[in-house]
């Protein structure tokens, strides 16, 4: 369910090849909207809640976050950064022995659960537990002869994980999608990239599903739509734009999850969709003054 999905991977090398040309969240000073240790939460179901927070930190100091598809290579490099942001990690995971592999040095601020997004909310409730600040999302199916797998992970997955949320009172949910989801809307049905990866069950339609889902949930998103996820390390400047803009481009994974950590910690990324890729001849800009270009929704 990782974002190391084969899936994911030929994106990966489908957008390389092709390139086509054609309120407020935490930090030390900052007080959360996240889920604190105690927090009364007025919601109405589908609308934003009213939230009044009581902060207690606990001993640590450290607010943990609980990373879905923690395995994957952007999973990976999302619960990397997190750590050494100075966060504790949860990282939920299918499989905690493949899991020990690949987070292989013991971290008291690593902690190792077992979830699977397609098993339901409750069990995934019981896997963020109640000392989650927040959840990212990092899913993403694995490819298959089965097309519904899409819908399985990236939609009713992503549902699962949100209504694990509502039901904890968790406050801040980032996911990371990906651009051309809304394809058809943007006139780029018949784009190489969006015809190639709706070949997959529909991807890009269950992913915007999810997004649509998560936008009336009334939890504090930040959506993150990179372009083409590459393993190299980054090569060129992000560039932000707002929903349904980019239809072309790539990113590096580790800038791509860079973006998911400061969205927990930029008030400006506050009910927004971003997408993202990289170009070497865009100027350095800081994550406050990018996340601040993009108008809420």
């Amino acid at each position: 369910m990782a974002n190391s999905s084969p899936m994911f991977l030929l994106r990966t090398s489908f957008f390389h090849a092709f390139t086509i040309t054609t309120t407020k969240p935490f930090s030390n000073s900052i007080i959360s909207p996240f889920k604190p240790h105690q927090l009364h939460i007025k919601s109405t179901k589908m609308e934003r809640s009213e939230i009044t927070a009581e902060i207690e930190v606990g001993k640590s100091g450290k607010k943990k976050i609980f990373v879905s598809g923690a395995t994957g290579k952007t999973g990976k490099r999302i619960v990397e950064q997190l750590l050494a942001k100075g966060f504790s990690v949860k990282a939920g995971v299918r499989d905690a022995e493949k899991a020990k592999t690949i987070f292989p040095n013991p971290n008291q601020d690593l902690q190792i659960v077992k979830a699977d997004v397609t098993e339901g909310s409750e069990k995934l409730a019981e896997a963020i537990g109640d000392d989650s600040d927040a959840v990212v999302c990092a899913t993403g199916f694995q490819y298959s002869w089965d097309l519904l797998a899409p819908w399985k992970v990236d939609y009713y997955g992503t549902v699962n994980l949100v209504e694990a949320c509502r039901k904890l009172g968790v406050t801040k949910f980032v996911l990371v999608s990906s651009i051309l989801v809304n394809g058809a809307a943007m006139g780029q049905l018949l784009n190489p990239a969006y015809v190639f990866l709706n070949a997959f069950g529909l991807v890009l339609v269950a992913k915007l599903q999810a997004e649509q889902y998560i936008r009336k949930s009334g939890i504090n998103y930040t959506i993150i739509r990179p372009g083409g996820l590459k393993n190299d390390p980054p090569n060129g400047n992000v560039v932000m734009e707002p929903e349904d803009t980019l239809s072309e481009g790539s990113i590096s994974r580790d800038q791509v999850a860079e973006v998911a950590v400061e969205a927990l910690l930029q008030p400006q990324s506050s009910y927004k969709v971003v997408e993202i890729v990289a170009r070497t001849e865009a100027p350095k800009k800081s994550f406050e003054e990018l996340f601040s270009s993009i108008k809420e929704r």
